[in-house]
């Protein structure tokens, strides 16, 4: 919408005061039907159409039958600073409109078209001239000087001799085009997406998708560069003050600029969009980590970067280039970031990349550790691994809560335990290398190795061998205890705090959550849930998950009942208790993320709900990079809790517990008192060496185990029978 006479010169005070007047481009989605049929099935909607209306703010109302233009869809409005002209694009022209100076509702505006070969996507008024800019798809620029010399200068009266020049004297301009010349530019690889005047008209602004600023000398068409800004221009605009002027940018960033240098003074940055990953690597990609002292989120966006995003102050920290790849547009994704780690304390980072082979040539896994030295988290690069695990993929990584120790998970079948020579340096101070180096190597029956967590004093290292959970004494390197076996691999291992249990997820045909007793080495309770994120308190017992609603006709009836439209739930819980504590039903829950963050009570005064600040918040964190935080042991949160037990039992598929949610139900057995014995009967090709492998829940019993074992050693012979 635009309003033209607010642009325009104030009114006396003594001057009647006229009707204002604004021009809105609108969506016209109103159902047609036909008249002359007598039975109408259902009304079609109407094909969506764009229009220019007229609209009389001082009577709020719509100028009856005024319609400037229609398009398929809504067009933006340019208006231009003075306010005497207002255009739209519309394919390959431009439309242009004079606004009178005295309007009424039913004037008749005049209008002039002009013609282009390419589709426009910007244009831009001159402040004191007649100029028009464009830009098209192709990274052209046009400038029309001097238009509607024709059609506008009649409408005023202005016509001599000198405006009617000839076809010879109208250089560039197409057709019956109303300007005196046409000037095309091209630069822009791709599309152009900002232009702009400046203030004096002295300068055109213009940027598009390849993320580089230029400023073109409107007389010579000289011009000037800012490059490597790093992100596609979306707009551009210029303050009252010359020396002065700002931008957007498509990664969530405004720039200042100092102007004529074109120097940046400042950028302020807002939490950026998720960045496009090739089709096919979505599930290998895990892109986000939480430092929860700090309250800082690191996630991966575009341009092969980690950005440093405070989730309590809402504003950027700071940036690290994990790849060093300039912008641009239009390029294939050849790499791809699939991991990133931060250490407890938020001094180290590891992030995992995967550059992707063409035509099965060219794969290459990397992994790399980085330090911090700094409180603005400005890491520097300590050590690259080329093919840490062959040519498998990295599954997890994790840092020791304590020590200078990693542990690296792949789908080849093995992990390994990386060490920073700075532990070494403590005991030898001759040493001088602080780079990362294997210190173990680690496997299960050749099983894919899909998580792993260290607890929380680091005496125990947890890795899921699909759907085995592995401990392991991360000093020697010793396997203590294998545990479990749940329906499907394992995706996520997590402790709980400094309590003796540990969470662990599984997704696929028969998703679970189950916790595990590190004392009893059995589970403790599960469900069947399928499990998107797992966020654990440091100190507390308790721990929050994200999880998917089923897609059951059941829970789809929920959905629109009890759950509201919602699509996840966020269930705390107590390690020890599978009721959950509370409840919240949440929005665009798959790809989500949830953390603990530990928070200064004196910063977060908004929080408070009870009068006693919260010690510990939780940010959810859902696939488009929207966020909240919330108090979740709070008095008011507890009452928005929409979710109760029953809604939450009821919208399990199965509805299975404990050892049945786990290993599935016990057959039945129908005894009868007749029942035949049992005969064994010896297995095939050497049974000993799997007769005894299995869970022992799996297993028969161990008197029918024996007499088959014994009986497959013995070597029978066939008895012969003399007459």
């Amino acid at each position: 919408m635009v309003i033209p006479s607010l642009l325009g010169q104030p009114t006396e005070r003594n001057e009647k005061q006229h009707n204002i007047f604004a021009y809105v481009s609108v969506e016209d989605t109103r159902e047609t039907t036909n008249p002359r049929k007598k039975k109408q099935p259902k009304p079609k909607p109407k094909p969506l159409h764009g229009r220019i209306c007229k609209c009389n703010l001082t009577e709020s109302r719509l100028a009856g039958g005024v319609t400037l233009a229609e398009m398929k869809v809504p067009q933006v409005i340019t208006i231009s600073p003075s306010g005497k002209y207002f255009g739209i694009r519309k394919h390959h022209k431009l439309l242009i409109w004079k606004v009178p100076d005295v309007e009424s509702e039913r004037m008749v505006m005049r209008k002039i078209t002009m013609h282009h070969t390419k589709k426009m996507t910007v244009l831009a008024f001159h402040p004191t001239q007649r100029i028009v800019a464009a830009g098209d798809v192709t990274g052209r620029i046009l400038i029309w000087r001097r238009f509607g010399d024709k059609t506008f200068a009649i409408s005023d009266g202005l016509v001599d001799g000198n405006l009617m020049s000839s076809e010879e004297e109208r250089p560039g301009v197409r057709d019956n085009d109303d300007a005196d010349s046409c000037t095309t530019w091209h630069w822009h690889p791709s599309q152009v997406n900002v232009l702009n005047f400046s203030s004096d008209g002295a300068y055109l602004y213009s940027g598009g998708q390849e993320g580089v600023l230029v400023v073109w000398q409107l007389d010579t068409g000289k011009k000037k560069f800012l490059p490597r800004i790093g992100s596609p221009l979306l707009y551009f605009t210029y303050s009252p003050d010359p020396s002065l002027s700002s931008m957007s940018c498509a990664d969530n960033q405004i720039h200042l600029l100092k102007m004529p240098s074109m120097e940046i003074l400042k950028s302020i940055s807002g939490i950026k969009l998720p960045c496009s990953v090739p089709e096919g690597y979505e599930a290998l990609c895990r892109g986000i980590a939480f430092d929860q002292s700090a309250g800082l989120v690191a996630l991966h966006t575009g341009n092969y970067c980690i950005q440093f995003y405070s989730l309590l102050d809402d504003r950027g920290i700071s940036e690290v280039q994990v790849c060093e790849r300039n912008h641009q547009p239009g390029d294939d994704v050849t790499v791809v970031v699939t991991l990133v780690a931060l250490s407890q304390d938020g001094s180290m980072m590891s992030t995992a990349e995967l550059k992707i082979a063409e035509e099965g040539i060219g794969g290459l896994v990397c992994l790399k550790f980085w330090a911090s030295g700094s409180q603005n988290k400005e890491f520097s690069l300590s050590t690259v691994i080329y093919e840490p695990h062959r040519d498998a993929g990295i599954s997890t990584v994790a840092f020791h809560p304590t020590r200078r120790l990693a542990v690296s998970s792949s789908y080849g079948g093995d992990f390994k335990v990386w060490i920073c020579h700075d532990e070494f340096q403590q005991k030898d101070p001759m040493l001088q290398n602080s780079g990362w180096s294997c210190h173990a190597v680690g496997s299960y029956k050749k099983k894919a190795m899909t998580a792993a967590a260290f607890s929380a004093d680091g005496s125990v290292l947890a890795v899921a061998a699909e759907t085995l959970i592995t401990l392991w004494d991360p000093d020697e390197n010793v396997l203590v205890a294998v545990i479990g076996e749940t329906l499907t691999p394992i995706m996520s291992l997590s402790f709980v705090g400094k309590s003796e249990y540990l969470v662990a997820t599984s997704r696929g045909s028969k998703p679970q959550l189950s916790v595990w007793s590190m004392s009893k080495l059995s589970a403790s309770w599960s469900y069947m849930l399928q499990i998107e994120a797992v966020a654990t308190a440091v100190d507390a017992s308790s721990f929050a998950v994200l999880a998917l609603l089923p897609e059951s006709p059941k829970c789809k009836e929920l959905n629109g009942t009890v759950f509201q439209g919602r699509d996840g739930v966020i269930l705390l819980f107590n390690a020890t208790d599978p009721v959950p504590v509370a409840s919240w039903s949440v929005r665009k829950a798959k790809g989500g993320f949830l953390a603990f963050l530990q928070v200064n009570p004196s910063s977060i005064q908004e929080y408070i709900s009870d009068g006693k600040p919260p010690q510990t918040l939780l940010a959810y964190l859902n696939a488009d990079h929207e966020y909240v935080l919330f108090d979740p042991y709070g008095e008011e949160t507890h009452e928005l809790s929409v979710i109760h037990r029953e809604d939450l039992l009821a919208s399990e598929e199965s509805g299975q517990y404990g050892y049945a949610s786990i290993y599935g139900e016990l057959p039945e057995f129908q005894l009868k008192k007749n029942q035949a014995t049992w005969t064994p009967s010896a297995p095939s090709e050497k049974p000993w060496e799997t007769i005894f492998n299995g869970s022992s829940h799996n297993l028969p019993p161990l008197t029918k185990l024996c007499s088959a074992f014994l009986e497959s050693l013995l070597e029978k012979r066939t008895a012969v029978v003399s007459d």
